[in-house]
């Protein structure tokens, strides 16, 4: 018999790490669910989940990683490490924007991994009743597009509830043809939300300029609507395809290959500091000359840069407007807590919405 050559050696010595690797899983599994009776004993009962205390594990682990493999690779599998130690401790539901195969469930399971109960809504309002009667523990909802700008229904919603901002999701967006035709040449009718329609506009008009474009509540609606409608096709995710058995005629058909969508995770929790947050928050202001101007004034003085800033009417008076606010830091570091100390004095309204991670990818 021949002696064992280099590549059955290399095998070996893959199985003994796996092998490690699993006793290592299994061992973290073990002492999540060790976590999990400690925090039952001192009475926190409704949610394990920490977005601070995942966001430092997944900066610690980005930062440490000496390769060959990429930051975002190890950071994807020991999201889904941790997710699934916490389905052990205690399973998450998360509500998101449906139904399901949409962007909102892919980030969902992005932020969360897929240990999670994910729980399929028809609008962002549900999402946000669901999560305030408790029957979720956190709801993901878009909240911004890097080509077609915010979606103003979030906005609205944050006016009246009580929820709170405690991680966001940055999801790279492609847009594929969806179809049970064989090819373009068949389609008459094209589905999709109409800011997927709006950001594959030059695409349409070279390849299908002839097709009825019509706009539905999601793209992941689209793709369900077109696994029964013969000659027609939807703009929509790969997950969509597997989910309703569509073929995919064409990939990537988005007009801008940088297309983004900014996502927010809502819920009742506050995150602690993690070095490496934002903290968002809606003011109102008078109708007087130089209100702007007093209202970001506080961030200027205390070196707080502000990454954006959104008006909305306020729903409080005819041309009275609310103004939503993205700074960098937490609500508990010194030089933002002097920041809105100072502008809660400036302003007619005041609410924070929330101080969370900063997404990272």
């Amino acid at each position: 018999m021949a002696a064992p050559g280099p590549l059955s050696k290399i095998r070996k010595q893959i199985d003994s790490i796996d092998s490690e690797i699993l006793a290592l899983m299994n061992k973290r599994a073990s002492l999540a669910v060790e976590v999990a009776r400690t925090k039952s004993k001192a009475g926190e009962k409704i949610c394990f989940y920490r977005p601070d205390r995942e966001a430092e594990v997944l900066n610690g682990v980005r930062e440490k990683n000496p390769g060959p493999l990429k930051d975002d690779t190890v950071v994807l599998v020991f999201r889904e490490i941790m997710s699934a130690c916490l389905a052990l401790e205690k399973p998450l539901t998360v509500a998101f924007l449906g139904p399901q195969g949409t962007f909102t469930q892919q980030a969902a399971r992005k932020h969360f991994g897929h240990g999670i109960e994910t729980l399929s809504l028809a609008s962002i309002d549900e999402v946000f009743r669901e999560v305030e009667s408790l029957s979720a523990q956190f709801g993901v909802v878009p909240v911004e597009n890097s080509t077609e700008g915010v979606i103003t229904h979030t906005l609205d919603s944050f006016l009246n509830s009580s929820l709170v901002i405690c991680g966001e999701v940055v999801l790279r967006i492609h847009h594929n043809l969806l179809s049970k035709e064989a090819d373009v040449a068949g389609i008459r009718d094209i589905f999709s939300h109409q800011q997927s329609l709006a950001q594959c506009r030059r695409w349409l008009d070279r390849f299908l300029p002839e097709a009825r474009r019509i706009s539905v509540s999601s793209n992941a609606e689209a793709a369900r609507r077109v696994e029964s409608i013969p000659h027609s096709a939807a703009i929509a995710s790969d997950i969509a395809a597997r989910l309703y058995n569509l073929n995919i005629l064409e990939q990537n058909i988005e007009d801008e290959p940088d297309n983004t969508t900014r996502f927010l995770v809502i819920g009742n929790l506050e995150a602690a500091s993690t070095g490496k947050d934002k903290t968002s928050l809606v003011v109102t202001t008078g109708n007087q000359p130089g209100a702007l101007h007093e209202m970001l004034e506080p961030f200027a003085s205390q070196g707080i840069s502000m990454t954006k800033i959104e008006s909305r009417p306020s729903r409080q008076g005819m041309w009275s407007y609310a103004f939503f606010i993205d700074i960098d830091g937490h609500q508990d570091c010194p030089a933002v807590a002097r920041a809105l100390r100072i502008l809660e004095t400036k302003v007619k309204t005041f609410k924070i919405l929330g101080s969370y991670p900063r997404a990272t990818t």
